[in-house]
């Protein structure tokens, strides 16, 4: 049974237990462009107190810079080392885990955050237009590309045929072309509205290839074993902060470290307790219930 933190003296004790909060943003410190009631207040707190705050997203939209913009614009202050991108992961993955070669070129589906992110790691990459109309005549002259050495597969929110009948095409008729998805969750959280997110997409090109990606974003390690090259941490003293089951809290999981939950995006408190289903280690109704320890502050 998950333990739902509600007093002061439970949040002190966390504060005592972590020396790294790894937070997820859409759902736990904004919903779309609305910012979360009193996360500021508990991100200035953690702060103060020393505590180190990584920003992990499966968001590979935008770039870490961008990022830190959304921070700036929302009144907080993040640096560009402090945001982890499934983007910058999935560009860190294919330069220094796969070595993917520099004379080849990565075709992606996704927005501007995973050229932004390539394009820093030294690789070449590719994709097509979203603005003109598709006809079965052009589907007809889509043909392998030799230099394509990986397709990337992100959130599109301008996605067509051509793009999916493109990535399909190399998939299936380049050798050794590697599949890389950056997450695979099903859903977007936007202030009120919960929309179809990366994997939805995503689950038509896996059907149509009959091939599953190397998915870098949580809730797969791959996400917590660049972290843990990058930043150096002490998983013991590591707390995940999240508002979904299936990436966050199974984040942790499948990486061997404590969870909250908060209750501000997509999960609600009977789903946190749900025994068939992954348990966080602590649940609270929201990232702002730290603010009231900033009273004495």
């Amino acid at each position: 049974m998950s333990r739902k933190l509600t007093t002061r003296q439970q949040l002190e004790e966390l504060l005592d237990r972590y020396d790294t909060f790894l937070f997820d943003c859409d759902g736990v410190i904004w919903l779309g462009n609305t910012l979360v009631s009193g996360a500021k207040e508990a991100l200035e707190l953690l702060k103060k107190r020393g505590k180190r705050l990584i920003y992990i997203t499966n968001n590979s939209m935008v770039s870490r810079e961008d990022y830190t913009k959304k921070f700036a614009r929302m009144g907080l202050s993040a640096t560009k080392d402090e945001v982890f991108s499934s983007s910058h992961a999935t560009a860190t993955y294919l330069a220094k885990v796969v070595n993917f070669p520099r004379d080849k070129t990565v075709y992606y589906i996704g927005g501007s955050g995973i050229k932004h992110e390539l394009d820093e790691a030294g690789i070449q990459s590719i994709t097509d237009e979203a603005t003109t109309t598709v006809d079965a005549d052009e589907l007809k002259l889509i043909q392998p590309n030799p230099e394509v050495g990986a397709v990337v597969f992100g959130l599109d929110l301008q996605i067509n045929y051509r793009k999916l009948a493109r990535a399909h095409v190399y998939l299936s008729k380049i050798p050794g072309c590697l599949f890389v998805a950056t997450n695979t969750d099903t859903t977007l959280p936007m202030d009120n509205n919960v929309l179809p997110g990366c994997g939805s997409l995503l689950a038509s090109l896996i059907h149509s290839v009959g091939r599953q990606p190397v998915v870098i974003g949580k809730p797969n390690k791959t996400m917590m074993d660049v972290i843990e090259a990058q930043y150096h941490i002490d998983p013991k003293r590591t707390l995940m902060v999240g508002d979904r089951i299936d990436t966050d809290i199974e984040f942790g999981a499948n990486c061997g470290i404590d969870t909250l939950l908060v209750l501000t995006g997509v999960t609600n408190e009977a789903m946190a307790n749900d025994p068939t289903s992954t348990n966080p280690t602590y649940y609270m109704d929201s990232i702002g219930d730290f603010s009231q320890l900033t009273v004495d502050e």
